[in-house]
């Protein structure tokens, strides 16, 4: 196996040095305001060892990214009830399409689409109010990479809100279906702000490193989530990851992974490692054009595949 170290300091270089960068996410003001030069590559061993490369401590809004966390946290409070009100199959749609929502009732088609998460963040805000959940959303993320200075990005979240038109149409469909049991902004506060939580690369793949490790958090031994329930999980992330190009990102890179459109992506080789990476512009699936073409890259060198011997 080559050395780590040497092998992302190569692609850090190498990306650096590419112009088709994608596009950065403007639809959400805020996020169209980063500089799509930025690029920054982080990998979490499961013994310990944590490696970066270019702006690996630079914090980024990880959007959809947080939908792993909060589904990680719903699972803990209702378990498999969950699933009667959320699918576990690829959308093979925009992440955001009202009309497979509508062919389907009101039962989005998995956890990581935009309504899969808005009734996660419904679930999470039964018996709280929108500030006690977030709370207890950024809580969970503080705890997973042991880091109390994770944060939630107000202006993002107010930009997202202030431009969320689609997801507040969103909500409202699956209200009527009775689908919600809270108003569609109540759900949508708990939405909008776990989106906008801002971590670094480093910070990110310590959070994913129980995902990595049977459920278990290495550096204290202690269980986050049993083994059953983190396979799982990782089985929703490679298969559901990244909207509608989860299956191309399967194909390439051959492990699980969660994007956001804050141009982040954590991933996870079961056993082995956690990574997160950070380029800003996107690809036509709303994923990260070099973060994908990165953590390809990283998978060849360290042959890092759930499809491996």
């Amino acid at each position: 196996m080559p050395e780590i170290e040497a092998v992302l300091s190569e692609i850090a270089a190498e990306m650096a040095s590419r112009t088709d960068r994608g596009d950065v996410a403007t639809y959400i003001p805020q996020l169209g305001r980063i500089d799509p030069r930025k690029f920054g590559l982080a990998v979490a061993m499961a013994d310990g060892r944590v490696f970066c490369a270019g702006d690996a401590d630079e914090a980024f809004s990880i959007q959809s990214i947080s939908k792993v966390f909060t589904l990680t946290l719903a699972l803990g409070k209702v378990g498999d009830a969950l699933w009667r009100r959320v699918g576990r199959e690829p959308s093979g749609n925009p992440f955001n399409s009202i009309v497979q929502l509508e062919q389907e009732h009101g039962i989005p088609r998995n956890p990581f689409i935009n309504p899969g998460a808005i009734v996660v963040s419904d679930v999470l805000l039964a018996g709280h109010q929108p500030r006690e959940a977030i709370g207890e959303i950024l809580r969970f993320v503080q705890f997973l990479t042991d880091d109390e200075t994770v944060f939630i990005d107000s202006e993002v979240a107010a930009s997202e809100r202030a431009t969320g038109f689609r997801n507040f149409a969103l909500a409202n469909y699956m209200r009527s279906f009775g689908n919600l049991d809270h108003a569609p902004e109540l759900a949508l506060g708990v939405y909008f702000h776990h989106c906008a939580i801002a971590m670094t690369c480093r910070q990110l793949a310590l959070a994913g490193r129980f995902l990595a490790c049977d459920g278990r958090n290495p550096a204290t031994s202690h269980s986050v989530v049993s083994a059953e329930r983190a396979r799982r999980i990782n089985a929703l992330m490679l298969t559901c990851g990244h909207y509608d190009g989860s299956g191309d990102f399967a194909f390439r890179v051959g492990f699980p992974g969660k994007s956001g459109v804050g141009g982040g992506i954590l991933g996870v080789v079961p056993g082995v490692a956690s990574m997160a990476v950070w380029s800003p512009g996107l690809n036509p699936n709303g994923n990260s054009r070099l973060g994908s073409m990165a953590l390809e890259k990283l998978a060849r060198a360290m042959n890092w595949s759930v499809f491996s011997p």
